[in-house]
């Protein structure tokens, strides 16, 4: 008996890679229909008005969108409907919607300029998908080409979101001088422009999320919720806008340490 032979392991069958990239799987595609449902929600709440929950619904849209791809690799669900899918979805979430929303808001009473940086944008956050999805498997992961188009949406929804807050209409002027649709008309076309720009922007892929961490990380943590929990329009857009900016910073950095090579 104990010199018995022991029958081979049968090997556990591999999935074929094809059948996998025409499989369509439910959780993470859920989380991406549930991006769409935002975008689609704050164009609607923007025609009736209601920017407020526009901008919320723009920024719920972004939670939803970061946490799909987490999802599928968590889950090993990636298919390519999926990447096809929160493409599609990221074009309204992060493209149609803001533009509507800042047009119908504040540009609309600018006439052809007005609809003219709304379709910057539009355009914009297009060029943007387009290029992220062919450069998928050749960019460093480190960093973003162009300001992604979660944040130039952001830029727009927190602008509309800080704005009502305040009691600041897209039709109020300040100083005498400065009118908000000017602010807006700003804000809309930094935004689309940045995104097909070449400048780097941080990722935060290359995070370890199962690396220890020295304690004060975790109080900044803890501190960045309270925040946030404490003015969430506010935080949130200054955050974002200082991201916008972290580019063009780090261009100029760079360009700066050639020079002096």
């Amino acid at each position: 008996m104990a010199n018995q032979p022991v029958p081979p392991r049968h090997p556990r069958p591999l999935i074929d890679p094809r059948l996998r990239e025409r499989s369509i799987y439910l959780l993470p595609n859920l989380f991406t229909t549930g991006a769409l449902f935002a975008g689609f929600y704050a164009v609607v709440q923007a025609m009736g008005g209601r920017y407020e929950h526009a901008a919320v619904a723009i920024f719920l849209a972004m939670v939803l969108d970061g946490l799909d791809g987490r999802v599928a690799r968590l889950t090993h669900t990636q298919s390519a409907f999926g990447a096809e899918y929160d493409s599609l979805s990221d074009m309204v979430s992060f493209g149609v919607a803001p533009a509507l929303v800042l047009y119908v808001w504040a540009l609309k009473p600018m006439g052809k300029l007005g609809w003219i940086a709304a379709f910057i944008y539009c355009a914009g956050a297009a060029l943007r998908l387009a290029r992220f999805n062919t450069k998928l498997d050749e960019s460093d992961k480190r960093y973003f080409q162009g300001l992604p188009s979660p944040s130039a949406a952001a830029l727009l929804a927190g602008l509309v979101w800080v704005s009502y807050e305040n009691g600041v209409s897209g039709s109020d002027i300040f100083f005498g001088w400065l009118h908000m649709k000017w602010v807006a008309w700003g804000f809309t076309v930094f935004a689309g422009l940045t995104m097909v720009s070449d400048l780097r922007y941080f990722s935060g892929k290359d995070f370890n999320l199962r690396k220890s961490v020295p304690f004060v990380v975790i109080l900044l943590i803890v501190l960045a919720f309270v925040l946030v929990s404490y003015s969430p329009p506010e935080v949130l857009f200054m955050l974002f806008v200082v991201y916008g900016l972290s580019g063009y910073v780090g261009w100029v950095m760079r360009r700066v340490r050639k020079n002096a090579a």
